[in-house]
């Protein structure tokens, strides 16, 4: 937002402020300035001179010798190639010295053998826009008005002595996106009176009503229209001081009647529209949405195809102008337009916000719109408009003014706790300072209770408001502390402490920790071969993806790590070992927030088998002192081989599976070798880790040893033979080993032997050669009668 310095001064008096003093306090205050600018700094030594004398040059057919006053006593002598240079005019001449635009240094010199001291010159050189002169000039010198005063600075007379100060303006400060919000702080903050005087509207009788009506069909997305009417128009150029203001701000300036509406615009942040009155079919404007394929062709002369999201302004016809963003080229102001209709209103940010970007359009009005404006400024800004017409001339006020409400919000209040802002600032600012610094930016306070303006939005909460007393107290101000002691005793919890302990783990036995994207193909599950009907099927879904590949959240991590063994096969890595702990995200039946449990996923590939990866967890059991793990067969995953896998459970709860990735999978990932993935349920892991460890001393008693050779069917798993004999030998049984696992021509087909060393031991006494062979017995006989199994 630039903001000229003249302008500022119409509202708040900040004389003997440098330009660096204004910046400096502004940008402290909170509204952050980007630099200043002088309009005129490329330009030096160029004054307004008067043509006393003009001949042809001896030595050209093209050439003026000119005698130039230019206020110094005696007039110089100037070589001018202008062909309309002639005797009387006033003219810009550039001293001896002089700096025009773009780094040229003007030096006096001969052209032709004729002195010349000087240069006469053109708009282009002096880098003037024709809209600031409000015609456009003939070619050559720039001639000009005649009461200019002799020997005075040319930047003077085109309004370029004018410091121009840029913010950057943040998208919750739409009232700052005007001269008068920018006033406002800027009074705030240098503590001086602020005043906006109210309109003043001569009307010129007859009844806008009469004239025109409006209706607004989408309340939501208009929240305010209103309209007024000025006829017996004079389209022309804007004065001067209407144009200067307009080009200082970066706007150029083009008739009197949109010049207007664009000065509003700056001047009080309100996008505002004038009509042909002739355009408006049937005598009506209606708020609606757009049809869906309806075409308008806006200012710019370019045809926009527009959805039913989009809002937009029409008469009995067809659009007229798009809400908030441009209008229509088919009601737009032309030269021999006599009655004029203003449009100020308030329409919601998304929708404008939207459809600017969806047509691809974004303008000066869309990008105040999107911010969120104040429906009450819609008001002062169109009476602030019937007032220019009025000063500038250009047409007659017609009596009256349409002003229909849509949807409107209810303006917010927050408690005044002057205590409460002193602590979270960490400061003493009396009451009163604050209730000052509040009526400073029209917060007004009624029963400790602050009510904010309507032009502030961003101040919802008790925090905004001690931000405001903050920033105006002066941040400098406010003193340097340590922190409060307890911030600094930061902690992790029984969960962050797990993760680090898996981690350190995993990274021990020589695995590599990865990080994977949450969000995935819905096609990654057809690759994992899960079924149709699958609950993990049931998947959240982005509603504006980066693309395809990325547009559910994964169900399961499976196809992550899959993806990255893959990676790392075909970028030829000969082998792999890697883990992660990442979130897997269920939909919630209730329509709320996905679940999102934690996942630890194990996978590697090529020289290792399920012994390996059933290694790895058990390491990682043991360490985390989880017991009772049992291990049982896997069928009915189609990701993992059948007979390869196994479910883990811990205490009779089930902590995850591990196994080969089924054959079928393995090709659709493109991995040419055998794999093994493990995926563990982080909560059911942390629930079953011992975090009270309790340690015993080492018993003095020596220990008994019996080896047993078991005759059980094939199909028994050696985890289940392990659970009876552990069962049966109690607390007594200390050890338990697998040796061997045989078959073969001495062992009857369909069978197998599985060869365990058994350890015996007391805590309290040395146990006898009786006592280990009957526990040995009762071991061997609850094998038969509860897997057929007996002794070789």
């Amino acid at each position: 937002m630039d903001l000229p310095m003249s302008w500022l001064s119409d509202y708040t008096d900040i004389s003997g402020v440098t330009p660096k003093e204004y910046s400096d306090k502004m940008t402290m205050s909170g509204s952050k300035v980007e630099g200043v600018e002088n309009l005129g700094k490329d330009i030096d030594k160029v004054v307004v001179g008067k043509v006393l004398e003009c001949e042809m040059h001896p030595d050209s057919d093209h050439l003026h010798v000119c005698m130039v006053d230019v206020g110094e006593g005696e007039p110089i002598q100037i070589v001018c190639g202008a062909p309309n240079v002639a005797v009387g005019q006033k003219v810009p001449v550039a001293l001896n010295g002089a700096i025009l635009p773009g780094g040229i240094k003007i030096k006096k010199g001969k052209l032709r053998g004729v002195m010349s001291n000087g240069m006469i010159c053109s708009h282009d050189e002096l880098g003037i826009e024709p809209s600031r002169l409000g015609y456009e000039p003939e070619y050559g010198i720039l001639v000009l008005d005649e009461n200019a005063e002799i020997g005075s600075d040319v930047k003077d007379l085109f309004g370029l002595n004018e410091n121009v100060v840029e913010f950057e303006i943040t998208s919750n400060r739409p009232d700052c996106f005007s001269i008068i919000g920018l006033a406002r702080e800027t009074a705030a903050t240098f503590k001086k009176s602020f005043n906006v005087p109210t309109p003043k509207v001569t009307e010129a009788g007859g009844d806008i009503n009469d004239m025109l009506s409006v209706e607004i069909l989408d309340k939501d997305k208009c929240k305010r229209y209103c309209a007024r009417a000025v006829k017996n128009v004079k389209i022309g150029p804007s004065p001067k001081w209407m144009r200067e203001r307009l080009e200082a701000c970066g706007v150029r300036a083009i008739n009197n009647i949109v010049d207007i509406t664009n000065y509003v615009l700056l001047e009080y942040g309100q996008p505002m529209h004038a009509f042909d009155i002739r355009d408006i079919a049937g005598g009506k404007i209606t708020v609606r949405r757009a049809n869906d394929g309806e075409v308008i062709k806006t200012l710019d002369e370019q045809d926009r195809t527009l959805i039913n999201d989009d809002l937009v302004i029409a008469d009995n016809e067809r659009a007229i102008a798009i809400a908030g963003v441009m209008g229509g080229f088919n009601s737009e102001i032309k030269d021999d337009t006599t009655t004029v209709v203003f449009e100020s209103a308030m329409f919601d940010a998304a929708s404008v916000r939207l459809t600017a970007q969806r047509v691809g359009l974004r303008t000066e009005a869309s990008s105040r719109y999107e911010k969120g404006l104040d429906y009450h400024n819609t008001v002062p800004a169109i009476e602030r408009a019937c007032e220019l017409v009025e000063m500038l001339g250009c047409g007659e006020n017609v009596s009256g003014m349409i002003d229909v409400l849509g949807n409107v919000e209810e303006p917010v209040s927050i408690k005044f706790r002057p205590d409460k802002i002193n602590s979270f600032l960490g400061t003493d600012i009396a009451e009163a300072d604050m209730l000052e610094t509040f009526e400073r930016l029209g917060i007004e306070c009624r029963d400790m209770m602050l009510y904010p303006p309507s032009w502030r939005p961003d101040l919802l909460a008790e925090a905004d408001i001690a931000e405001e007393v903050a920033r105006f107290y002066g941040y400098d101000l406010i003193p340097t502390t340590l922190m409060v002691g307890q911030t600094t005793c930061g902690i992790l919890t029984p969960e962050q402490k797990l993760e680090r302990e898996i981690s350190n783990i995993l990274t021990a036995q020589g695995l590599y920790e990865i990080y994977t994207y949450n969000f995935q193909s819905p096609a990654m599950l057809d690759k994992l071969n899960v079924a149709p009907n699958s609950p993990l099927r049931n998947q959240v879904k982005i509603s504006n993806p980066l693309g395809e590949d990325t547009s559910v959240m994964r169900t399961t991590m499976a196809g992550s790590m899959l993806e990255t063994l893959s990676r790392n096969y075909n970028y030829r890595t000969k082998s792999g070992k890697f883990f992660e702990l990442g979130r897997v995200y269920i939909p919630n039946e209730k329509g709320q927030l996905p679940d999102e449990p934690r996942t630890l996923m194990i996978g590697m590939y090529n020289d290792v088998d399920f012994f390996d990866i059933k290694g790895v967890c058990e390491e990682m059991f043991s360490e985390l002192h989880i017991t009772d793990v049992e291990y049982e067969r896997l069928t009915d995953n189609p990701v993992y081989h059948p007979g390869r896998s196994a479910v883990i459970k811990a205490n009779g709860k089930t902590l995850g599976v591990i196994g080969e990735v089924h054959p079928s999978v393995l090709r659709n990932f493109e991995i040419g070798v055998k794999a093994y993935i493990g995926e563990l349920d982080f909560t059911a892991v942390f629930n079953a880790a011992n975090r009270d460890v309790k340690y015993t001393p080492l018993t003095k008693f020596p220990a008994v040893t019996r080896d047993s050779s078991i005759v059980c069917n094939i199909e028994t798993p050696v985890a289940e033979i392990e659970k009876v004999m552990k069962k049966a030998g109690g607390k007594l049984l200390s050890k338990l080993e697998l040796n061997d696992v045989y078959t073969g021509s001495q062992i009857p087909e369909g069978k197998k032997s599985v060869m365990y060393k058994a350890e015996f031991k007391a805590p309290d006494r040395s146990l006898t050669g009786e006592e280990a062979d009957n526990l040995h017995t009762k071991i061997v006989k609850n094998l038969s009668n509860e897997l057929g199994a007996e002794l070789r």
